[in-house]
């Protein structure tokens, strides 16, 4: 399972990830790996990044090796479906990202049995932009999702999440949309007054952390502070620990495009001097 935030504000998108990657057999869940990765930048020369959350490989390919093989299309020559850098647009990337990961995914033999979905997030600058935007796109039940502008260049404080989304409703909204949605229906509402309800509330018990003027490193900390949120939720949360491991977090800036804030790593760095760091080198 996963949690992923975006923390949009007139400076810069923030995105954040926990690491937890959960395992599911026919009687739930058998296990829960700590070390997955869930946020990728997708051409080392241009601020554009991703973040996912649902399924988490296709067939023997992990959602990391699908997105560098992703990176390596959109940084090879155009002729090749490589982005011009002078001439591009987060719309364009994301259609070429939805259209490689749904491929992916039709490849997945056996087909899965269980209720199942993807999602993606990209965002960052276009080539004429000056203000970041961020979509989302990715399949459920085997349906290909068209891509949806989430938060649009024109949007200046937002804050959108993915995975599991209980602890975060509770915490923004000041309330889990799914559980007040049963309580209303076991009480005799009809689906009009639930979702007139629910609008009501969302009115009265929201709470707006974020703001347009907020600084990058605030905007870090909000994004940190909410996956935290979702971790420590899942700890205690009866069932599998489902939401975990270490947490990577990037931005995207105007000037200073991406940048890694913090991120894992499988290999000691100290026995890797000699190596280019492809965390480091993303300029």
């Amino acid at each position: 399972m996963t949690v992923c935030v975006a923390v949009k504000v007139y400076d810069c998108i923030v995105l954040a990830a926990d690491s937890a990657v959960t395992i599911i057999g026919q009687e739930g869940v058998t296990n829960v790996w700590q070390h997955g990765n869930k946020l990728f930048h997708l051409h080392k020369q241009l601020p554009i990044a991703a973040m996912t959350a649902g399924w988490g490989s296709f067939g023997r390919a992990s959602v990391s090796q699908l997105a560098k093989d992703l990176r390596i299309l959109l940084s090879g020559p155009v002729k090749d479906g490589g982005l011009n850098p002078r001439q591009y647009t987060i719309g364009e990337v994301v259609n070429r990202a939805n259209d490689l990961f749904f491929a992916a995914y039709k490849r997945f033999v056996p087909a899965p049995d269980k209720e199942h979905s993807f999602q993606l997030w990209i965002g960052g600058y276009g080539s004429h932009d000056s203000k970041a935007e961020m979509w989302q796109c990715g399949f459920h039940e085997g349906v290909k999702q068209e891509p949806k502008l989430v938060i649009g260049p024109d949007t200046t404080a937002r804050v959108i999440w993915g995975g599991q989304l209980s602890a975060l409703y509770r915490l923004l909204l000041g309330f889990d949309p799914y559980a007040l949605r049963q309580a209303l229906h076991q009480h005799g509402l009809d689906a009009e007054e639930i979702s007139t309800l629910e609008r009501r509330m969302r009115q009265i018990a929201a709470k707006h952390l974020v703001d347009a003027a907020m600084p990058v490193q605030d905007a870090i900390n909000l994004a940190e502070f909410l996956v935290d949120v979702a971790k420590r939720y899942s700890r205690y949360h009866p069932g599998a620990n489902v939401v975990g491991g270490e947490t990577d977090i990037a931005t995207i800036t105007k000037h200073e495009r991406f940048k890694w804030i913090k991120r894992k790593h499988y290999y000691p760095a100290d026995l890797n001097i000699g190596g280019k760091d492809h965390a480091r080198n993303t300029e």
